[in-house]
């Protein structure tokens, strides 16, 4: 019988300090990895997050540049190219203001005589030519009409209204009529300079509602003085009497400088930061301080008011007194009684009837004092009184 050794059998033995030794060292080499990958992660996200403000930076600029070439062709532009707004000239005054504001002929405020008939023929004559909008204070505006804002136009409820457009300025405008109910790219369309259009719409609804020009862009438009109001009274004996009637059209103005020695224009960045140097009411700061708005003791005064913005609201309050009616955005078949304060919103309208007893002055303001500051303060003087208010 045939012996076949067997194969000797080796046997490996695993020191356990070896063992960790090669696990806490490959644990080392990956936790190395890991941490120069998260690194790299981290060096490539934030060069992605610088890249893409880079890219948003260049954006706003490409879109401020652009902005600024597409408004260099406009007479009475002025934006800056580095998408910068000029400083402030909140308050700016010569040194003869008081004088200058004394002898400053007031926007007529009183509501003008309704047109009898079927028809209100109104003609909007649109200019750009250099008006003021404070004591000393210049600008070159755009307008319907000889000043900003422009006529006053009432109407009565079932009355047609039929506008013509002359354009005597050098470049497109268009009028967009707020009261009317009609195809805006068919009334409301651009008129060449030196050309005419016109077109007519039914007044179907009372109240008081502001048209502008409506020529793109509309901003700066409205910002240049491009606004007005029209009147619609509803059917007669529908409305309290009322013994006398003021139209205020609410309005912000944006300079590109204080507009003292030269004039001023329209600054674009500040209209779009929302940054107005005046506010005031007819287009002019402070001028019915100078030149108050009347009224008699026991008198009922109504107020038809409009604000053209372009972006701000007014806050309607009449210092000394409540608003005994308040018919909140113009809706006439219903209003609030004894209120202190309305807001009219930026191409909105309201009408106000106050009762005062007392002799006094009583200012009309918004009840947002910046805009007070920056001009938009008028007085009622009940009874005629004499003096000014202190504050």
């Amino acid at each position: 019988m045939a012996y076949q050794a067997s194969q000797p059998v080796t046997t490996f033995h695993t020191d356990p300090h070896e063992t960790r030794h090669v696990v806490v060292g490959l644990l080392a080499v990956f936790l190395g990895v890991a941490v120069g990958v998260l690194a790299l992660v981290a060096v490539w996200m934030g060069d992605s997050a610088h890249t893409a403000q880079r890219q948003a930076q260049a954006a706003a600029d490409r879109a401020a540049a652009a902005t600024s070439r597409g408004m260099a062709g406009m007479p009475g532009m002025a934006t800056s190219q580095s998408g910068v707004a000029t400083p402030s000239f909140a308050g700016t005054a010569p040194a003869n203001a008081d004088a200058l504001a004394q002898a400053h002929k007031a926007f007529p405020a009183e509501l003008p005589a309704a047109t009898p008939g079927p028809v209100v023929a109104v003609n909007l004559a649109i200019q750009h030519k250099l008006i003021q909008i404070a004591p000393g204070i210049k600008y070159d505006a755009w307008t319907f009409g000889n000043r900003a804002p422009g006529p006053v136009i009432h109407a009565r409820v079932g009355q047609t209204v039929r506008v013509t457009l002359i354009n005597k300025a050098p470049m497109a405008h268009s009028v967009d009529f707020h009261a009317a109910r009609i195809a805006p790219n068919v009334a409301f369309r651009d008129v060449d300079p030196g050309k005419s259009f016109t077109f007519s719409f039914k007044a179907t609804a009372p109240g008081v509602y502001m048209y502008h020009c409506g020529t793109k862009p509309v901003l700066a438009h409205i910002a240049n003085g491009m606004y007005g109001a029209i009147v619609v009274d509803p059917p007669a004996g529908a409305l309290p009497h009322a013994d006398r009637q003021y139209v205020l059209v609410a309005s912000e103005w944006y300079l590109s400088s204080d507009g003292l020695k030269q004039p001023a224009s329209l600054d674009m960045v500040k209209a779009h930061e929302t940054r107005p140097d005046w506010v005031t009411w007819n287009g002019y700061a402070g001028q019915y301080v100078k030149h108050p708005l009347m009224a008699m003791p026991g008198e009922t005064i109504r107020f038809w008011v409009v604000d053209a913005g372009p972006s701000l609201n007014t806050d309607f309050h009449v210092v000394g007194t409540l608003l005994n009616r308040a018919w909140a955005n113009a809706d006439m078949t219903q209003y609030e009684r004894h209120v202190q304060t309305v807001l009219v919103p930026a191409g909105g309208g309201g009408v106000f009837d106050v009762k005062v007893d007392t002799p006094g002055l009583y200012p009309v303001v918004s009840h947002s004092f910046a805009s007070v500051d920056e001009g938009q303060v008028g007085l009622l003087n009940v009874g005629d009184v004499k003096g000014t208010m202190s504050h």
